[in-house]
């Protein structure tokens, strides 16, 4: 089985990568969804705070690896060659998908400017979405101090998602192409 990893930072274009891949007929797995599901799980409203918080308390209490051992076992049952995992947040988490499927891991950087993601978060309208550029920053000081920026120097491919959406668009197809292809 193929797994390839998004990560990047806020509204780099990790969730629109993972859209693609669905499109694709390719089987997704949000590890974002999977604290939003705590979040439910624990009674709280899905804000960006709770939703931070609950990915902090996960990590703190289970280890820093702690989503990803959650998606392992949804990767396991999902019965498809190919796995796209939108939204790695650090390198713990990186580890534990290396640790499990070896050469079959593929993690993939989305890089987008701070600027150009604002203008995403304002557009999507998500509950738990920063609305100004310091919400921004607070959350990616939060994701960093996951692990991110090590999880992102760890990538195996790095693509650009400066341009517009369906260049970009077009940009993951052609990836995911050729990443299944080598499967």
């Amino acid at each position: 089985m193929k797994i390839i990893a998004f990560v990047g930072m806020p509204a780099s274009g990790k969730s629109e990568a993972g859209r693609v891949a669905v499109d694709q007929g390719i089987y997704v797995i949000n590890m974002g969804d999977v604290i939003r599901e705590e979040v439910v799980r624990r009674g709280l409203e899905p804000t960006d705070v709770n939703t931070g918080g609950v990915g902090t308390d996960l990590r703190e209490n289970e280890g820093m690896d702690a989503v990803a051992k959650r998606c392992i076992p949804k990767i396991n049952n999902s019965g498809t060659d190919m796995v796209v995992i939108d939204g790695v947040r650090g390198i713990a988490e990186v580890e534990m998908f290396k640790q499990e499927f070896g050469e079959d891991f593929t993690l993939v950087n989305i890089d987008s400017s701070i600027q150009m993601r604002l203008e995403r978060v304002k557009a999507r309208g998500r509950s738990d979405d920063m609305t100004d550029i310091e919400a921004l920053r607070r959350r990616d000081e939060r994701e960093l101090g996951w692990g991110m920026g090590e999880a992102i120097t760890a990538s195996d491919i790095t693509i650009s998602n400066t341009t517009g959406l369906e260049e970009f668009r077009q940009k993951i197809v052609k990836l995911l192409e050729e990443l299944h292809d080598k499967s």
